[in-house]
């Protein structure tokens, strides 16, 4: 069995990784939609369904774009779909958005377990400093 570039976040329902991924998961997997979280990514015509919900990395007032496109991946997890997300390398922007999504799934109590449980999925993941502190907003209590 070869590696995967990807990664299941929540076993054969939500899939995180980066936009180089995307063609690899598309084979393996039978995904409703995918999200991307880049910022700089292009509008081009895609055959498959893509949401772009994007995230500015370093950006002022990230907060309200990280919990849109959270809201984004549990609301169709919710509808019984199936999901990728990523964004450009599958460390950052998509970490953060794992992590909202476990807490807001009920699958992690906090920040920390969620953490946790996202880089146990991708050891990549790595959280910038102002992505924490935009969860922290987010979910004051977790």
């Amino acid at each position: 069995m070869t590696e995967k570039n990807y990664h299941e976040l929540i076993k054969d329902r939500i899939f995180i990784g980066g936009a180089n991924d995307v063609k690899e998961m598309m084979q393996n997997e039978k995904v409703d939609i995918i999200y991307d979280l880049r910022a700089e990514s292009s509008n081009e015509a895609l055959d498959y369904n893509r949401v772009h919900s994007p995230i500015v990395d370093d950006a002022d007032q990230q907060d309200e774009s990280v919990q849109e496109s959270i809201n984004h991946v549990v609301n169709a997890y919710n509808e019984g779909k199936n999901v990728y997300f990523h964004c450009q390398g599958g460390s950052n922007r998509t970490g953060t958005v794992a992590i909202g999504t476990l807490i807001s799934l009920g699958k992690a109590k906090n920040i920390e377990q969620a953490e946790e449980m996202a880089k146990a999925a991708r050891p990549k993941i790595n959280i910038k400093p102002e992505m924490k502190e935009t969860l922290k907003k987010i979910f004051p209590n977790a």
